[in-house]
């Protein structure tokens, strides 16, 4: 919690957060642009960033991808400003390597997500695949159902809110899936990817969001109160859905 406070306690670091919060995975010569700064000044500072989980970075290539990650931020407000909210703690620095079959070159992730969860890696993966754990922590729908290979989660009248269609598994590891909302007509579709890796008494947990449609920035704040949820129950047994206003 302290390197949280260093981080954001100087105001060049406080404008590289701004510019990521603006435009999410822009490079070290992106960020120049933000910070006049020299590129081992700005590097410098999102180094910090990164030690305090505030940025996440991502390989692609020959291009390094910085995010911006607001779960620490999350949970400083959940300790003094929000007491009654329970929001996840967030470890070290992503060093990232994601692969996707037969792509040589695979394209930046619009938003990336990265969280510590005390649990079992079969705990985690029954969390995801599994329709009847969508009750447990899902922020926006108590309810989902399995149809094939998508779980179709519903709105209280019985539509379909979204449908989450997987497209590559790789057991307790790697799920890819395609994102289609329901909720309004003429969404595109995305995708995103879980990836999970075992850590002792943790799991790792990594969501990769592409392809996020003109509109789409409330996709991460809806992520940030799943994976919220997500951790909050698999750690305590209590069911906890952090849904928004309205």
């Amino acid at each position: 919690m302290d390197s949280v406070f260093k981080a954001l306690a100087d105001p060049s670091r406080r404008d590289l957060l701004d510019a990521l919060r603006q435009k999410d995975g822009q490079t070290l010569s992106d960020l120049q642009v933000a910070l006049p700064q020299s590129r081992f000044g700005v590097a410098k500072h999102l180094k910090v960033l990164e030690d305090a989980g505030l940025v996440t970075r991502v390989k692609r290539g020959r291009f390094t991808h910085h995010y911006l990650n607001a779960v620490p931020l999350a949970e400083a407000m959940a300790r003094w400003i929000e007491p009654y909210t329970v929001a996840p703690a967030v470890l070290g620095v992503l060093d990232l390597k994601a692969r996707l079959e037969g792509t040589a070159m695979t394209p930046k992730p619009d938003y990336v997500l990265r969280t510590f969860i005390r649990c079992t890696q079969d705990a985690l993966w029954d969390a995801l695949t599994q329709a009847d754990a969508a009750a447990n922590y899902h922020p926006f729908t108590p309810e989902a159902v399995r149809d094939g290979d998508a779980l179709v989660y519903k709105l209280p009248d019985g539509s379909n809110m979204l449908i989450c269609r997987e497209t590559s598994k790789t057991p307790k590891t790697r799920i890819e899936a395609e994102f289609a909302p329901q909720w309004a007509p003429g969404i595109p579709v995305s995708r995103f990817v879980w990836m999970i890796a075992p850590q002792s008494d943790f799991c790792e947990l990594t969501l990769e969001h592409y392809d996020i449609p003109e509109g789409g920035e409330g996709y991460a704040d809806g992520w940030e109160r799943l994976v919220s949820g997500l951790k909050t129950w698999l750690e305590t047994g209590t069911p906890t859905r952090i849904g928004g206003q309205g």
